[in-house]
C-alpha cells in the first residue's frame, strides 16, 4: 500500500541511478536526457553548449551536450555516481565512412557547378564577331582541361560529428588545468569544499568568472531567482591583497550581489565573511 513503511524503507535503500559521462578531452559533458534530469534533480546546474536545431545561428537558448563543473563532477560521483561512456569506435569508424562519402559526392557536384560558372563566364567574355566554332572549341576545350581543387571545396561542419579537437598543445594545457578528478591541490580542494557546503545548505551555484569570483551563489534554482552571492575561495591561512578586496567588493556593490570570502577549516565548517560597498570615505 502507499502508506506502506515497508515500502518507503525499500525505496529509500534503492540506489540512484548512475550518471554517464562522456569526455571531451577532460571536460565532463552529458549528452542523455535522463542524466539531466537526474543532475538536475541533485540541484547540479552546469552549463548547456549545444545549439538547437532548429534555430542554430544563436546563443539565447541552448540545448545539449550540458558541461559540468570539476565541482559539480566530483560532488556528483560522491553523491550519486558517474561513470565514463565507453567509446563507441565501431560507431565512430562508420561515421567517419559515412562523412568521407558526403564529401566525396560534395565535391562531385560543387565540380560540375564551378564548371558551369566558368563556362557562362567564357560564353560572356566570347564577343559575337569571335563565331559559334570558336566559342564551342573553346568551351570543349575548357571542359577537357578543367580541375576543380580540393583546397576550393565549400565545406559545412556538422555539430553532431565526432573528431574535431583542441591541437596537442592546447590539450596538454587543458589536461594540465581542467581535471579535478585527476589532480589535487589546495585551491582545487578548498573550492570543492566551499562548493559541497554551500550545495548542502541547499544554495544553487554556478560559475563565477564573468564576475571576478569562484562561484555564482543562488537561493533557489538559477532560471527563477538572481544570484544573491559571489563566492571567492581562499585557503584559510591566505593572504589577500588590500587592493583586490576592495576591486572584489566593490564589482559586488555594481551588480548588487554580496561577496563572499569563503575559507575552510582543516577539521572543521567552511568560514564566511561577507563584503559589501558601504562608499568612500
Amino acid at each position: 500500500t502507499p502508506g506502506d513503511p515497508e515500502l518507503f524503507r525499500t525505496e529509500e535503500l534503492s540506489p540512484a541511478p548512475v550518471v554517464g559521462l562522456s569526455l571531451c578531452d577532460s571536460a565532463p559533458l552529458l549528452w542523455r536526457l535522463q542524466d539531466l534530469k537526474a543532475v538536475r534533480s541533485d540541484g547540479l546546474v552546469g552549463a548547456l553548449l549545444g545549439s538547437l536545431p532548429r534555430t542554430p545561428r544563436q546563443n539565447v537558448r541552448l540545448g545539449r551536450p550540458l558541461l559540468l563543473l570539476p565541482e559539480e563532477e566530483r560532488l556528483l560521483g560522491e553523491r550519486r555516481g558517474a561513470a565514463t561512456l565507453p567509446n563507441q569506435d565501431g560507431e565512430t569508424d562508420r561515421t567517419g565512412h559515412l562523412y568521407q562519402k558526403d564529401q566525396q559526392r560534395s565535391f562531385e557536384e560543387q565540380s560540375v557547378l564551378a564548371l558551369e560558372d566558368r563556362k557562362s563566364a567564357l560564353v560572356r567574355a566570347m564577343t559575337s564577331s569571335s563565331g559559334r566554332c570558336v566559342t564551342m572549341r573553346r568551351l570543349l576545350e575548357l571542359e577537357q582541361n578543367f580541375s576543380f581543387p580540393r583546397s576550393a571545396l565549400a565545406v559545412q561542419l556538422s555539430t553532431a560529428r565526432a573528431g574535431l579537437s583542441h591541437c596537442p598543445e592546447a590539450r596538454a594545457f587543458l589536461e594540465a588545468d581542467w581535471p579535478i578528478r585527476a589532480q589535487r591541490c589546495p585551491r582545487r580542494e578548498a573550492r570543492f569544499q566551499v562548493f559541497r557546503d554551500l550545495r548542502g545548505r541547499g544554495f544553487f551555484l554556478t560559475s563565477a568568472g564573468k564576475f571576478g569570483g569562484d562561484f555564482l551563489v543562488y537561493p533557489g534554482d538559477p532560471l527563477r531567482f538572481h544570484a544573491h552571492f559571489i563566492a571567492v575561495c581562499l585557503a584559510l591561512d591566505e593572504s589577500i591583497c588590500l587592493l583586490d578586496v576592495l576591486c572584489v567588493a566593490r564589482l559586488g556593490s555594481n551588480v548588487k550581489k554580496t561577496v563572499l570570502l569563503c575559507s575552510p577549516a582543516p577539521d572543521g565548517p567552511v568560514r564566511y565573511t561577507s563584503l559589501q560597498w558601504s562608499g568612500m570615505v
